[in-house]
């Protein structure tokens, strides 16, 4: 699957709608996101079951602000509709693959259970 391009008003309901959402945070006159982009687009082929999504920050400046985007690139991972990872910086492809394995491996039982535990001892 190719890449998608996110919207402000879309971009909510995407990560809930979707089990595993990659999210490249970009602009057109970034050096760096033009070096991550074809690494990006090849991750997107290899791996069909991943939806792999970019934003343009230029065009969707509310929502770079609204999930904090300081830097670009930068890589959001989501998987149930949780915040996995959050990284700036253009990654080369060894990274990346690396970093789906863990996403694709990863005990999601284990961290909504540690998400809850985390928010009790908060709480209590």
């Amino acid at each position: 699957m190719a890449t998608v391009d996110v919207k402000s008003e879309e971009f909510d309901s995407f990560i809930s709608d979707n089990a595993v959402v990659f999210v490249d945070f970009w602009a057109a006159w970034c050096g760096p996101c033009r070096q991550f982009a074809p690494i990006y687009e090849a991750a997107s082929e290899k791996y069909p079951e991943i939806v792999f999504a970019k934003v343009d920050t230029d065009a969707e400046q509310s929502l770079a602000t609204a999930v904090g985007i300081s830097s670009i690139p930068t890589l959001m991972i989501f998987r149930d509709g949780i915040l996995l990872f959050n990284q700036p910086g253009a990654l080369p492809a060894p990274a990346l693959e690396e970093i789906i394995g863990k996403v694709s491996d990863l005990d999601m039982e284990a961290v909504r259970k540690e998400i809850a535990e985390t928010s009790a001892a908060t709480q209590g």
